[in-house]
């Protein structure tokens, strides 16, 4: 495993943390393959009965892909990526113990999604969350299908096209937030709930946990093949590549003149 992600235990609760700050955890190839390693581990250990998500640094939780990697991607690449993308939510979603979301900042894109992926989620007032793919030329699969699944159809185009992020309130009145803190007691409170989780009887966490999954699962898998297919259409046309050149240029700029 590479430094992207760290690991450590707390009594019965292991606790990831993404760890590329320096671009708010941002994902690429490498930091995707090794949470699932970090989640193979946490699971395979029995002393181990929750899990906590969270990222690095005070400002991001996940900013969602890093598009220095995905600019140059053609077709191809495109679904190779949809996979990798397949075998990190499988990974989620086949968990025997509750996984509780540490959100220290934004979560954006399929940081968002990763979030929602978990079981519960702390959260604090400056947390802003949302699927802003369409402003960088990504089109979205796995997002809406979770939205939908979270929060129905309605908000789901309103996020998916305005590329808007809700600020912590409007979460966590939809539910997307299930405890809202005070930022420097998000990670004492997500120690508390996942302590809770972990003192629960662990067949019945597993089978309940089980039965959200064959209830989602259908869903799933018809997201992943519309993303293969999505996906390829949207690469091969090279929309994705200009727009993110773009976008990383409007980035800089402004980088420079502050």
């Amino acid at each position: 495993m590479t430094d992207f992600i760290l690991t450590e235990t707390r009594g019965p609760v292991g606790i990831i943390t993404l760890n590329r700050p320096e671009v708010l955890n941002a994902w690429n190839k490498a930091m995707r393959d090794d949470l699932v390693v970090a989640f193979d581990r946490l699971e395979a250990d029995e002393s181990v009965r929750a899990i906590i998500l969270t990222g690095a640094g005070d400002r991001a939780f996940g900013a969602g892909q890093d598009l220095n990697e995905t600019k140059s991607f053609d077709a191809d690449r495109a679904e190779e990526w949809v996979a990798e993308w397949e075998r990190l939510y499988h990974r989620m979603r086949t968990l025997s113990k509750a996984l509780v979301v540490a959100l220290n900042g934004i979560a954006a894109g399929s940081a968002f999604q990763v979030a929602l992926l978990g079981d519960l989620r702390v959260g604090h007032p400056g947390v802003r969350m949302g699927q802003p793919e369409i402003n960088s030329g990504i089109a979205s699969t796995t997002g809406p299908w979770i939205m939908k699944e979270m929060i129905g159809l309605a908000r789901t185009i309103d996020l998916t096209l305005t590329g808007r992020l809700m600020d912590a309130q409007e979460c966590h009145a939809i539910g997307l937030i299930n405890r809202l803190v005070p930022q420097e007691r998000v990670m004492a409170e997500a120690l508390e709930l996942a302590g809770e989780l972990a003192a629960k009887p662990p067949v019945a966490m597993r089978l309940d946990k089980q039965r959200f999954r064959e209830m989602t699962e259908a869903g799933f898998r018809d997201c992943l093949a519309a993303g293969v297919r999505i996906q390829r259409e949207a690469y091969a046309s090279g929309e994705p590549a200009r727009m993110m050149e773009e976008f990383l240029a409007k980035r800089a700029a402004r980088k420079t003149a502050a």
